[in-house]
């Protein structure tokens, strides 16, 4: 199994998915963890020049099309992972994730590992008041 964090630091969890430049990708063997990478995040920093268009009244963020697209290009780099850690996301991404077959988890626990661990121990609350 796999389980991605974003990150800023490499060692503890963002607070918001689309900022974040990074994912820790955790691979977990028999209830334990066996090895870590970083791969490069797309996020905000990257589709900069592609400003959001202004939401339509009662349209919700992160369900345009081109937010869909960015969140294709953010599931793309994790498509092996079966699990996300954020600190924070929009609905629309959080939706996004579950759709590529990603199951996101919004949490206040800041260390990966610690994270990983409380999933690991099925003690990891997904925090959906956190969601935007």
């Amino acid at each position: 199994m796999k389980i991605a964090a974003i990150s800023d630091d490499e060692t503890t969890i963002s607070q918001h998915f689309g900022r974040a430049p990074l994912y820790v990708v955790v691979s977990v063997e028999d209830g334990k963890i066996i090895s870590k990478e970083t791969r490069a995040k797309t996020g905000h920093h990257t589709f900069a020049a592609h400003q959001p268009s202004d939401l339509a009244p009662g349209e919700r963020h992160g369900y345009d099309a081109g937010s869909q697209i960015r969140h294709q290009s953010m599931a793309e780099t994790i498509s092996d992972c079966q699990v996300l850690l954020a600190g924070g996301m929009g609905w629309g991404a959080y939706e996004s994730m579950q759709s590529y077959n990603i199951e996101p988890i919004v949490t206040d626990v800041n260390s990966i590992d610690e994270a990983v661990q409380l999933y690991l121990d099925d003690k990891l609350t997904n925090l959906m008041e956190r969601l935007h």
